[in-house]
C-alpha cells in the first residue's frame, strides 16, 4: 500500500469506531444505570472519590462493539485484496484481547454479583491472564507471526533468547495488561494514555508496513478517543475491567506482533509507573514494618493526594506519553 492508502485506511478506520462507540456508549450508559451496574468505591480510597459511587461500570463494552464490529469489516477487505493469510495476525490480536476482555466481564460481573469493589482473586484473574497469553504466543508462533529473537530498542540489535523469548513475552503480555488495569483509576486517564500509545504504534507500523498493527492500533485509537467523550471529567461511565483488560492486551499484543515488545519500557512509560509503585508500596510497607513510599498508590493517588486535580494529572500523563513516544518513533522509526 502506499502511504496515501494507509492514511485513508487509518482515517476510516478511527472515525469509523469512534463514532460507533460514542452511539454505543450513549444507549450502553442508560442500561447499566438501570441495572445498577454502579462502581463500588473502596474505603481506603481518596475520600473525595466517594462521589463516584454509583457511576456506571463496564461501558468497556461499548469500544470492545465498535472495534471488533470495524476490526471484522477490514478483516474482510483486506482479505479479499490481499489474501487470508495477510490478516491472521490482526486477527489474533483480536483473540488475546477479546479473551482479556471477556476475563474482565466476569471479573466485573462477579463484583455485581457479591456487591463488591474486588472480583477475582489476584491469583484467579493472573492464571487467566497467563492462560490467555500461552494461547496467544502459542498461535503466533505455529502461523509463524513470531520467532524466538527480541529486539533491542535504541541498540539496534536482536537477540536469540530461545526458551527465554516466551518467558519475557508471557511477562510482558500479562504485566502491561495488568499495568493498564491499574492506570485505569482516574477519570480518563487509561483512555487517554493508550489512546496516544495506539497512536505511536500506527505511526510506527505504517514506517515499517506492518498492516495489522497499523490497523489494529488505528482502531483501538478509535475506539479510546470514542470513550473519553463519556469518559473524560467528570466521567459519565467507567471502563472496568471488561475495557481496561482489553486494552492492556491490546497494548502488549500489537508490540508483541510489531517483535518489538521492549519497545513498551519507553512508550508504556506511564504504566510501568503505575504498576512499579504499586510493587514498591507494597514491598516497602512490609520491609518498614508499616511506613508507606508515596501517600498512596497507584501513583497517580500520590499525585491526587499532593494537590493536584484528576485534569492536571491525566495532562501530565499524556504529555509525558507523548514525549516519550515521540523520541522512541523519532530514534526508532524515523531516522
Amino acid at each position: 500500500m502506499t502511504d496515501f492508502e494507509y492514511l485513508i485506511y487509518f482515517a476510516a478506520s478511527l472515525i469509523a469506531t469512534f463514532l460507533i462507540t460514542v452511539l454505543v456508549s450513549r444507549k450502553l450508559i442508560p442500561f447499566l444505570k438501570s441495572k445498577k451496574m454502579g462502581q463500588k468505591i473502596l474505603d481506603i480510597g481518596p475520600r473525595w472519590h466517594k462521589g463516584k459511587e454509583g457511576t456506571p461500570t463496564m461501558g468497556g463494552i461499548s469500544f470492545i462493539a465498535a472495534a471488533v464490529a470495524v476490526g471484522i469489516v477490514m478483516a474482510i477487505i483486506f482479505s479479499y485484496k490481499f489474501g487470508f493469510d495477510t490478516v491472521l495476525p490482526f486477527i489474533l490480536l483480536y483473540v488475546y484481547a477479546i479473551l482479556n476482555g471477556v476475563i474482565g466481564f466476569f471479573d466485573d460481573l462477579t463484583k455485581f454479583r457479591h456487591k463488591r469493589n474486588e472480583g477475582f482473586t489476584a491469583p484467579q484473574k493472573y492464571f487467566l491472564q497467563l492462560l490467555a497469553a500461552a494461547v496467544f504466543l502459542f498461535l503466533l508462533r505455529y502461523f509463524g507471526v513470531v520467532d524466538t529473537m527480541i529486539y533491542i530498542p535504541f541498540a539496534d540489535i536482536s537477540v536469540d533468547l530461545g526458551i527465554g523469548y516466551y518467558i519475557l513475552s508471557l511477562i510482558v503480555l500479562t504485566g502491561f495488561v495488568n499495568s493498564v488495569n491499574l492506570t485505569d483509576g482516574l477519570d480518563g486517564l487509561a483512555s487517554s494514555v493508550t489512546f496516544l500509545v495506539m497512536g505511536f504504534f500506527s505511526a510506527a507500523a505504517m514506517s515499517v508496513r506492518d498492516s495489522n498493527v497499523f490497523l489494529y492500533s488505528a482502531i483501538c485509537a478509535g475506539a479510546t478517543l470514542g470513550f473519553l467523550v463519556y469518559n473524560f471529567y467528570p466521567a459519565k461511565v467507567f471502563m472496568g475491567d471488561t475495557g481496561s483488560l482489553f486494552l492492556g492486551a491490546s497494548v502488549s499484543g500489537v508490540a508483541v506482533v510489531m517483535k518489538n515488545p521492549l519497545i513498551l519500557i519507553v512508550v508504556g512509560f506511564v504504566y510501568l509507573c503505575e504498576a512499579a509503585s504499586v510493587i514498591l508500596q507494597v514491598g516497602y510497607f512490609k520491609i518498614s514494618g508499616g511506613k508507606r513510599l508515596f501517600k498512596m498508590a497507584p501513583i497517580h493517588h500520590h499525585f491526587e493526594k499532593c494537590g493536584l486535580g484528576e485534569i492536571q494529572i491525566v495532562g501530565l500523563f499524556s504529555l509525558v506519553t507523548i514525549i516519550l513516544s515521540a523520541v522512541a518513533y523519532i530514534v526508532e522509526y524515523a531516522i
